[in-house]
């Protein structure tokens, strides 16, 4: 009974997201008189689609997060100046599209490491930085688009971002494909779990019972079968999807696998401690803003495809949605705690938020005290849990 406890306490965020796409369901289709749903095809493919941004902003915001609670507010505004740099260079100046792509990611990482600079070595406080880099940033996208929009990407920009895999996105024609594809990536994640277990037993370390791994298996297999035959009855599998993948494995790789990714935690739970041990916490920290500032870039891309124009306006509150979505996830206000599959737990569910308020006609204004009570929520039961654990 206690192991069981302990696994529903370290699932317990997870559990929450199923129940509220359980109740979002029942009142979207009772709202609907039974014709709408949560779970429809095309509403799968815009949620994977519209929430892209967060998934991507909030790998980057986490490693922020575990040196030590410090945030990045500069992203949103990073998001608009890379985006109107990218439509300046697309649109106005008809610059080769790969060539402009290299050049926004490189911007971005540059904007990242100018922050960095100030946080690691001159040692002004993350907020304060990052606070006057969301109104500078910010101002540098209104004087680039003089206060315009910039649309009509270039169709093969937008290709790479807003297409699917492998034909034209007819609806229902993928769907063999689709289905594989979610077979196969079912099958790799039993072999990387059963790989992972092994490789623990012969090095003598403790491993969960066997009846834990494969309750989570078949759990994490049906999601990725149920994920592909929704998404092959629809369009097929959005590139968007394909490269949110990619980045979350490799900033989980990173932070569980890395000598770099374990210090980051080391930092976050004794920054002292880990200097006096050799970790050289002023680079880590340059790297955790610089990275920051280059996924902002990248998350700027995928908005002015998805939209199809540049907009000084754009970005506004993503650094919100990544910080809510890093803390509900299970990331510690105090650092040192967190995971990225945990933080795409916390995105996928502000996502479904989001999705789910607008179904039933909520307006912003509601969708935003709703976020905001959770985002509470999340960060009163992480100080009550710190509060605990200090007492025991």
């Amino acid at each position: 009974m206690s192991r069981l406890w302990d696994i529903l306490k370290r699932n317990t965020m997870l559990i929450v997201l199923i129940l509220v796409m359980i109740l979002f369901e029942i009142l979207i289709r009772w709202n609907t008189n039974g014709y709408g749903s949560l779970f429809r095809p095309t509403n799968v493919t815009n949620l994977i689609n519209q929430n892209g941004y967060v998934v991507i902003l909030t790998c980057g915001m986490l490693l922020c997060i575990l040196t030590g609670g410090n945030i990045d507010l500069s992203i949103g505004s990073i998001v608009a100046l890379v985006g109107a740099i990218a439509g300046v260079f697309m649109v106005n100046w008809g610059t080769n599209i790969y060539l402009s792509m290299a050049l926004c990611l490189l911007i971005g990482l540059g904007l990242g490491a100018w922050q960095a600079f100030w946080v690691a070595y001159i040692k002004i406080p993350p907020f304060i930085t990052t606070l006057s880099g969301m109104l500078a940033f910010r101002g540098f996208a209104w004087l680039i688009l003089g206060g315009l929009t910039i649309s009509a990407f270039p169709p093969g920009f937008s290709r790479y971002f807003n297409s699917f895999l492998p034909g034209t996105g007819t609806p229902g024609e993928n769907y063999a494909f689709t289905i594989t594809v979610a077979v196969v990536a079912a099958l790799a994640l039993i072999a990387i779990q059963f790989w992972t277990r092994l490789k623990k037993i012969r090095k003598h370390y403790e491993v969960e019972p066997m009846w834990e791994l494969l309750l989570r298996l078949v759990f994490g297999c049906f999601v990725i079968i149920a994920t592909g035959h929704l998404l092959g009855r629809d369009k097929g599998i959005p590139v968007i999807l394909i490269l949110l993948a990619v980045v979350v494995l490799v900033y989980n790789f990173f932070t569980m696998n890395t000598v770099p990714g374990r210090r980051l935690y080391a930092m976050g739970g004794n920054e002292k401690a880990a200097r006096l041990s050799g970790v050289n916490t002023d680079r880590l920290m340059f790297f955790c803003y610089a990275n920051m500032g280059f996924l902002s870039a990248l998350a700027a891309l995928i908005c002015v495809a998805r939209f199809d124009t540049a907009n000084p306006s754009a970005g506004t509150n993503y650094e919100l949605d990544a910080i809510g979505a890093c803390f509900i996830g299970g990331a510690s206000a105090y650092g040192g705690v967190g995971t990225i599959f945990g933080c795409i737990i916390g995105a996928i569910f502000m996502g479904v938020l989001n999705n789910g308020m607008s179904l039933l006609g909520m307006g912003a204004d509601w969708q935003r005290t709703v976020k905001g009570l959770v985002l509470l929520a999340a960060v009163i039961f992480d100080v009550l849990s710190q509060k605990r654990k200090r007492l025991s």
